[in-house]
């Protein structure tokens, strides 16, 4: 479970608590299901990372909504969005396995993430990835009641394909941006799961040898997975 799920259900617990003792338990139980809320959504599971060469894992759980090809910094890219409902795991994972190239805050507004205008307009956290040979971006959007976008690594930081990277509290978006040659693996309406459902595989230019700093995060993070 991610840290912040017991700071909201220790908190949750003790306002219970206090209402039991100023007032009487039955006006407790809203706030104690509220803190079983968040020890749910809150939630951590472990998954198991493919090992595919060239693969580009889902950073989200959630359903795909788009695929298709958008202009980013003058270049065409594929984009592959999902949406992350409130019952979602929120917590987000690598795409691939790289250096962290760039990390840009961008302020917005908090539109509906299913909107096609929340990619561009919300309040969000872009991300550059280069690995293989290839260049990832891969976005944090905030929804309509997504308020906090968190991200734990900074510019130069390895990070190793499906490793934990970050979190956005309470229904979200997270974009993909690709190369064009990508070999797309899902379509709008499927069910996806952050680090273990591959979204597209890319040709592999440059590969990655073992013993390097991502590869020894694939391994860790392999380990932890199978613990």
């Amino acid at each position: 479970m991610v840290r912040d799920g017991y700071l909201y259900g220790v908190g949750c617990l003790l306002a219970a608590g206090v209402i039991d003792w100023l007032a009487a338990w039955p006006y407790a139980i809203p706030i104690l299901l509220l803190g079983a809320f968040f020890l749910w959504f809150f939630r951590d599971p472990e998954r198991q990372i493919p090992t595919i060469p060239g693969a580009v894992v889902s950073p989200g759980d959630g359903r795909v909504t788009d695929v298709s090809f958008v202009t980013d910094g003058g270049d065409s890219r594929l984009r592959i969005s999902i949406f992350l409902s409130v019952f979602d795991v929120h917590v987000n994972r690598s795409p691939i396995a790289g250096v962290i190239r760039e990390v840009r805050y961008q302020r917005g507004k908090f539109l509906n993430a299913m909107s096609s205008h929340s990619a561009e307009k919300n309040e969000q956290n872009i991300v550059t990835l280069e690995g293989e040979g290839r260049t990832v971006v891969f976005k944090q959007i905030a929804g309509l009641i997504a308020r906090r976008i968190v991200f734990n690594f900074k510019v130069g930081d390895q990070v190793a394909r499906g490793q934990r990277v970050g979190l956005i509290k309470f229904g979200s978006r997270v974009d993909v941006l690709l190369d064009r040659d990508a070999e797309i693996q899902v379509k709008p309406g499927d069910r996806v799961k952050g680090g273990a459902t591959v979204l597209a595989v890319l040709p592999v230019t440059q590969p990655v040898h073992a013993g390097t700093p991502v590869t020894r995060g694939i391994e860790r993070e392999a380990h932890r997975s199978s613990v």
